[in-house]
């Protein structure tokens, strides 16, 4: 809240004084009393922001001051006369000044000109700090710009007289020069005592066909030198060059005109249509579906005139300053990439709306859009970066090294293949987000799982479930009526956590099965169904092993077989090599982490993670950081010798040697459980553990 300000009778009477001096507008004036009922005359000084008031104006001392800091001054039309009223009203001028505080009543003034009105209004108007700050700055903008052209105007008259006294220097050197020259003729010719007689005309013949012969000697050579400059690598690049960037240009121009009927084809109609009495669409969707375009056509206009610049000044093309101005306004296509899925889902919402379809349809029905639509519209800026870093590349390929661009051209292109792979992940993690959340909304159950933003979405398709009494057996027989009928078809959706199993009802919604969602940290995957000689001899070789297992052992439920069969072996085999992809991730990632988290507190030491003999080909030791914050180990690959001896190493059972003692039988149970389960997971025989 703001505080008020504190003044005191010295302070108000100093300003007063400064005011009666110096006030920038000062006389009688008509004051109406706080009653509304009377007329009073004193005498008025205006000090910037502060209005005094006086008695007369012999009066030292103000009788009141008004602030007048973002009040409002206008002229007023004058009251109706009382029937008690003795002075002229038509003689009278009114103005109000209207504070903006809200319990201080407005002040009523009066003047009998009519011009001494109008100033009094105009400079109660324009008295205010923050017009005279914002008068200050401008001023001392201009003030220092004024600096910095006197300062080039010195430099420049300083260049210009050192080139007049070099040149007065260079002319004394030619005069003096002539006039030795002068000096040399004349003595020449004062020792010629006879005069050559006119040439004979067939010396005259051999000059003229000798100086015709160097002529055309000389005009054979620079032919030869041009011919052999145009057949050079030098040449062939600088060729190439130039016809990328006159592509360039050409994809410029057209990118801009598609930007340009982006915006006046469709987001400026769309945006009127949302201002309408019935609008079609609010402005809050026009806004999320045309995030930014605007701003990438004016900057891309922009970046096309000052290309279209440097073409004018064929062959001289530079082009690096260009990128220099358009790379830190690249930011903006980051938040178009990030919201054009979202963009997407909200046009396609509003195309349920009979109006708003209509509309669209007539905008696209325009001849300049030449039958495109409007997502194919909101699709191009998704390629213009892409479109730059492969120009850049090819302006690269054909830029010399000591070129005086190639630093620039090579920092651009570093820039946008950054913004590139940025724009790049967030897509994908947002995409990867809406993925879920759309699964999860065909589930007519939900599924909770869906909403964990570190669930990766792998792959999706439809397999034939076939049911427990099977055994794990198929035959030709089961198997056709499964796939004539449908009674087995599922849809399945693997994470990188879960497998979710769902049938599909009416209207394309999903509903779960039972044991529908699987956590493949419990599963083990068997890839080759049981099956006997016979099924073998009389199965269809197109539908022979196309089943695989997965095995679930829940830990707060009995175990269960879930036997899925494939339409084919290549889907089989993408299926099964993604499963057995994500049960090895989860638990290779999370087996030594789990581990020592429930079996040990030990804390690794400093001195563990500096020691380079731990990091070798058969032991990939990684150091991570647990949820209480200490250091554990992750073992990402080893050999059952090696692993054993880094683990039993003193080192790892912490600081003191006293407490080793107490860890030791506690890191080693540990030790010993972390080799039987990857020895289980990498399908190693247990006699490989040592003693």
């Amino acid at each position: 809240m703001q505080k008020g300000i504190r003044l005191n009778d010295g302070h108000v009477a100093s300003l007063g004084l400064l005011a009666r001096k110096d006030g920038t507008r000062k006389g009688y004036l008509s004051k109406r009393s706080s009653d509304n009922t009377k007329w009073q005359t004193k005498w008025f000084a205006l000090l910037q922001n502060l209005l005094f008031y006086f008695e007369s104006d012999s009066s030292s001392r103000p009788s009141g001051l008004y602030l007048l800091e973002g009040c409002v001054c206008d002229r007023a039309p004058s009251p109706k006369p009382a029937l008690s009223a003795k002075e002229p009203l038509e003689k009278q001028h009114y103005f109000t000044v209207n504070f903006s505080h809200e319990n201080q009543k407005a002040l009523e003034l009066r003047t009998e000109d009519a011009k001494d009105c109008d100033e009094w209004v105009a400079a109660i108007a324009h008295a205010s700090y923050r017009t005279l700050a914002t008068e200050h700055e401008a001023l001392m903008q201009k003030y220092l710009h004024l600096l910095q052209i006197v300062e080039t105007e010195k430099t420049v008259a300083k260049q210009l007289r050192r080139q007049i006294e070099d040149g007065e220097i260079e002319i004394e050197r030619l005069k003096a020069e002539i006039a030795s020259l002068l000096k040399d003729n004349e003595r020449i010719q004062s020792t010629q005592t006879a005069t050559p007689s006119d040439e004979d005309s067939d010396i005259k013949k051999i000059k003229k066909v000798q100086s015709f012969l160097r002529g055309w000697l000389c005009r054979r050579k620079w032919k030869t030198i041009i011919q052999d400059y145009i057949r050079s690598p030098h040449a062939d690049s600088m060729r190439r060059r130039n016809q990328v960037v006159f592509s360039m240009l050409e994809a410029e121009a057209e990118y801009v005109q598609q930007l340009h009927i982006l915006v006046n084809n469709f987001l400026r109609p769309l945006r009127m249509a949302a201002s309408s009495k019935k609008p079609p669409i609010t402005h809050d969707d026009v806004s999320s579906i045309f995030l930014n375009s605007e701003t990438i056509m004016f900057l891309h206009q922009i970046f096309y005139q000052g290309l279209k610049a440097r073409i004018s000044s064929w062959p001289t093309l530079v082009l690096a300053d260009l990128f220099d101005i358009l790379l830190p306004m690249l930011n903006i296509y980051q938040e178009f990439v990030r919201n054009h899925q979202y963009s997407l889902q909200i046009l396609a919402h509003c195309k349920q709306n009979r109006d708003f379809d209509k509309l669209l349809k007539h905008y696209e029905a325009k001849p300049d859009c030449e039958e495109r639509t409007l997502e194919t519209f909101l699709t191009y800026p998704m390629f213009q970066i892409p479109r730059y870093i492969l120009t850049l590349h090819e302006l690269l390929a054909h830029t010399p090294h000591e070129h005086v661009e190639r630093n620039s051209l090579d920092y651009a292109k570093s820039k946008l293949e950054e913004l590139s792979r940025i724009m790049h992940d967030e897509v994908s993690e947002t995409e990867n987000i809406r993925k879920n959340l759309a699964i999860e909304r065909m589930i007519i159950e939900g599924c909770e799982i869906l909403l964990d933003t570190s669930q990766t979405f792998v792959r999706q398709g439809s397999l034939i479930q076939v049911p427990m009494s099977e055994k794990g057996k198929i035959t030709r027989g089961r198997l056709g009526s499964l796939s004539l009928k449908k009674e087995g078809e599922r849809q399945c959706f693997l994470f990188s956590k879960h497998l979710i199993i769902c049938t599909r009802g009416s209207g394309g919604k999903l509903h779960l099965t039972k044991n529908g969602v699987i956590s493949l940290i419990d599963c083990t995957l068997l890839e080759d169904a049981e099956s006997t000689e016979d099924d073998a001899k009389g199965a269809n070789q197109d539908i022979d092993h196309l089943d695989f297992k997965i095995g679930v052992e829940p830990k707060d439920s009995p175990p269960f077989t879930v036997i899925l069969v494939a339409s084919s072996r290549q889907e089989k085999a993408a299926w099964t090599s993604d499963i057995s992809q994500c049960v090895d991730n989860i638990r290779c990632n999370g087996l030594m982490m789990n581990a020592f988290e429930e079996n040990s507190k030990v804390t690794v030491p400093q001195m563990i993670k500096s020691d380079a003999s731990l990091y070798c080909d058969d032991v990939d030791i990684r150091f991570s950081k647990t949820m209480n914050s200490c250091k554990v180990l992750q073992i990402r690959y080893a050999s059952v010798g090696r692993l054993l001896e880094r683990l039993t190493d003193l080192r790892f059972l912490g600081n003191d040697f006293l407490n080793t003692f107490l860890h030791s039988y506690r890191v080693f149970t540990t030790a010993i459980v972390v080799l039987d389960k990857l020895i289980t997971i990498y399908r190693k025989p247990i006699s490989a553990v040592p003693a």
